[in-house]
């Protein structure tokens, strides 16, 4: 198959007909039909159909159409990550988004390996809502989109997720909580203060639906879009508050805190998005990577690596 042929097709079928095909090409249209037929020939099946004045696409023709999407859309990954492969001597910069619903020690624990690469990079980190950063991603103003959740279907964005990884929820309280939460988890938390995550982030989400399936009526104290704020807030003994059980032991001597307890029911989900359906940017190898081999990893693949 002459991939040429390929890109003739694929002009064709995006813009409607051989004349506009033609014009964008700067090719004369029978030059194309002619392209186009020896196509047909190779794969031995029409691809278009008259309709009207124009062409439609036959049943084979769509399979086609996605074939060559996918495989020109692999042609600009290619040429992106050989254009950005750091030079010698050259400083690889490396811009990421953060959705402000990720927790900041699991995102400093998911970049830090992009710094620990041997060469050079500089790395430009932005924190807005998830639809904000898509939209600078698909305007390759960002390399990476770190979310607790897969793109949304009402976000038309051509990109990918590439799954981190997973883990349960622990709950945490200060000292001075700790009388008021009195039983065994998670019975404790009835009637307790709790700080709550935001009502549209997918771990309140979950976390709420998790609390009324057990009949657990905490006393929410309050709600947060920022889980840093709800830490704060939580040392000061303001209410109990929830974090990521991989991060349990950090947490507790970060802020001087005790976990009552911790569920893998609610659990959350990190995702790497970028425009890239092949990993190749040597920054996102590392952190995806990292994240499943070693953050996000059972505990006893984490042992058997570290005593390797």
């Amino acid at each position: 198959m002459n991939y040429k042929h390929l890109h003739y097709f694929l002009q064709v079928a995006k813009l409607g007909g051989v004349l506009r095909a033609s014009e964008q090409l700067h090719l004369s249209p029978q030059t194309i039909s002619g392209q186009i037929q020896l196509l047909e020939e190779a794969l031995g099946t029409p691809l278009f159909a008259k309709s009207g004045r124009g062409l439609a696409l036959t049943e084979a023709g769509r399979v086609v159409l996605g074939y060559a999407e996918d495989i020109f859309s692999t042609g600009a990954e290619l040429e992106e990550a050989v254009r950005d492969f750091p030079r010698k001597g050259k400083m690889l910069e490396f811009r990421i988004g953060v959705a402000d619903a990720v927790p900041k020690t699991i995102a400093c624990r998911l970049i830090e390996p992009a710094s620990q690469l041997p060469e050079p990079v500089r790395i430009v980190c932005r924190e807005w809502k998830l639809d904000t950063l898509l939209g600078e991603l698909a305007l390759h103003r960002l390399d990476l989109v770190i979310a607790d959740a897969p793109i949304p279907s009402a976000v038309s964005v051509r990109a990918y997720n590439h799954r981190l990884g997973s883990c349960g929820v622990s709950f945490f309280a200060a000292p001075a909580l700790l009388e008021s939460c009195k039983g065994r988890f998670p019975a404790c938390l009835d009637g307790a203060p709790l700080l709550m995550p935001a009502a549209e982030s997918a771990v309140g989400q979950r976390l709420r639906a998790w609390l009324q399936a057990r009949s657990l009526h905490p006393r929410v104290v309050g709600e947060c879009d920022d889980s840093a704020l709800a830490k704060e807030f939580g040392r000061r003994g303001m209410g109990v508050f929830v974090g990521p059980t991989v991060l349990e032991r950090d947490i507790e001597k970060q802020y001087g805190v005790r976990a009552l307890g911790a569920t893998p029911e609610v659990e959350e989900e990190f995702f790497a998005i970028s425009v890239e359906r092949r990993i190749t940017h040597p920054c996102v190898t590392a952190i995806t990577e990292a994240a499943r081999n070693e953050l996000f990893a059972p505990p006893a693949r984490r042992r058997a690596r570290r005593a390797a």
